[in-house]
């Protein structure tokens, strides 16, 4: 059996109407022949009523009524051919709108299976160098963990020296983030938003500062994971408009509160998005875990920031990519409910 060859989009009417636009069509010459059938018949009936009666008795109201009856049946052929042209064309601009939109979807599955065969965005691959980086940069900061001391809030018995020296020292296995000043509110926001684009400095440094801070780094990693798995279904979070909650909701829910108090938490109406996640939530186990991590490191790193952070460092928090998805899929998985 001959395979049904596959038409173009020009064939398909997509970019533009397919066959003639101009010619008299079917419906036009009906209508025609029904308006001049009309005519002859009024000629000759008002013909024959003139013989019979001696002539006709003109006035306006006469003149009007006859015109109407002549005029009328006329206007009513055509405005019936209009109709049915009308429904044509319709019909033909629903199956040109339905071949776009299966191009549209077979040109979105093709997108998604070269996103799966290992093409990575370039803010992807600079979040590994910096990872590496990090990594790098921990190694260097224990090295020399001997050289730092940090002042004592209290007085405290002094510390053993070794023969002439007279420099205390550390406790061997201090870990590097206890040794790192506490990462500022606002580079900490602007981490879990992630850089714009490959120019943003602000937003490379912010996020270099996170990856090593203790609080941060398990966050934005996990961020980071479940950000790539979304924009692998077309889901960006730029996209999404998520209505506001209020900063207090936001604290009532870091103090532990659940239900209806929080629900303004999960305010992302995008159907389409959320029936994406929804089938990937119970579809693929590697996301769902990923999504559950996400969404436990979320909730730790905001009990914690929560205390000191003011009001509108909590309304900043809310506008981050991070906090997006973290609403996307708390709705989705009733962290919210």
């Amino acid at each position: 059996m001959a395979e049904k060859k596959q038409e173009t989009p020009i064939e398909l009417g997509i970019y533009g109407r397919k066959g003639k636009k101009d010619g008299f069509a079917p419906a036009d010459l009906v209508a025609l022949v029904l308006s001049v059938i009309w005519l002859f018949a009024s000629v000759a009936f008002f013909g024959f009523a003139k013989g019979d009666g001696g002539g006709l008795r003109v006035d306006p109201i006469t003149f009007l009524l006859t015109f109407l009856a002549v005029v009328m049946p006329v206007a009513l052929i055509w405005v019936g051919t209009s109709a049915v042209k009308s429904a044509k064309i319709m019909r033909e601009e629903s199956a040109r709108l339905q071949a776009a939109i299966d191009a549209m979807r077979h040109t979105y599955i093709q997108q998604q299976q070269s996103a799966n065969m290992g093409v990575r965005p370039t803010v992807e691959k600079k979040l590994d160098e910096i990872a590496a980086a990090q990594k790098q940069a921990e190694t260097a900061i224990a090295t020399f963990a001997s050289s730092r001391v940090r002042p004592a809030p209290q007085p405290t018995p002094s510390p053993a020296k070794t023969g002439d020296s007279d420099q205390p020292l550390l406790a061997l296995g201090t870990p590097a983030e206890e040794l790192a000043p506490p990462l500022p509110a606002e580079d900490f926001i602007r981490a879990l938003n992630f850089p714009e684009t490959a120019e943003d400095k602000d937003g490379f440094r912010a996020l270099r500062m996170a990856l090593q801070d203790r609080l941060a780094a398990k966050l934005v990693r996990s961020a980071q994971d479940v950000l790539t798995l979304l924009s692998q279904d077309g889901i960006y979070m730029d996209d999404l408009r998520p209505d506001r909650a209020r900063p207090e909701v936001w604290r009532k829910f870091a103090q532990g509160e659940r239900g209806a108090t929080v629900a303004a938490l999960g305010g992302v109406r995008d159907r389409s998005c959320l029936a994406l996640t929804a089938g990937r939530m119970r579809q693929d186990p590697i996301f769902r875990d990923a999504a559950h991590h996400f969404l436990r490191q979320f909730d730790r790193t905001l009990t914690e920031f929560e205390p000191s952070a003011s009001d509108q460092d909590l309304n900043d928090l809310a506008e981050t990519r991070t906090a997006r998805a973290f609403m996307l899929l708390g709705r989705v998985s009733g962290t919210f409910d």
